[in-house]
């Protein structure tokens, strides 16, 4: 549930904004890809439900409120729009309500191990947006498609 329908979402993203395999592989992540990859690995690592759940709730809550906050008609582009449907459907409003549900459930009972991993997790998000919004980016990084 998580990557499915995204994973192939990307693909065409990537095609149609020019973004070639190789350029993806080229390209280094930044330090809050790292970050976030490293928090998920960690969360994984201590087999813990609620750890998991801790840093999950952050990524997909976030995704659900951006795009229900669309305006109703959705851009033209395929990339965006598409986005917006991904994140804001009656299954992943359902997929977020669940997490939500179950880290409540789950939390209160390792609640120093979720507030941990719920706040760099939070932390981690905003340093990503913050630096995607502070760098410059011209139409010819988002390679032949436009930007809406």
């Amino acid at each position: 549930m998580v990557s499915a329908e995204e994973n192939t979402y990307f693909l065409r993203a990537f095609e149609a904004l020019g973004v070639s395999e190789a350029r993806r592989a080229a390209d280094p992540d930044t330090q809050a890809t790292i970050g976030f990859n490293a928090i998920m690995r960690e969360a994984a690592d201590t087999r813990s439900y609620a750890a998991a759940l801790s840093v999950l709730v952050v990524a997909e809550w976030l995704y659900l409120d951006w795009a229900s906050r669309a305006p109703q008609r959705p851009p033209n582009n395929f990339v965006h729009a598409e986005w917006i449907t991904l994140h804001d459907n009656p299954n992943f409003r359902g997929f977020v309500d669940f997490l939500r549900a179950e880290l409540d459930r789950v939390g209160p009972a390792r609640a120093d191990l979720c507030r941990d991993f719920f706040c760099r997790a939070v932390g981690l998000e905003l340093f990503f947006f913050e630096a995607n919004y502070t760098t410059s980016v011209s139409p010819a990084d988002l390679g032949t498609a436009q930007a809406e």
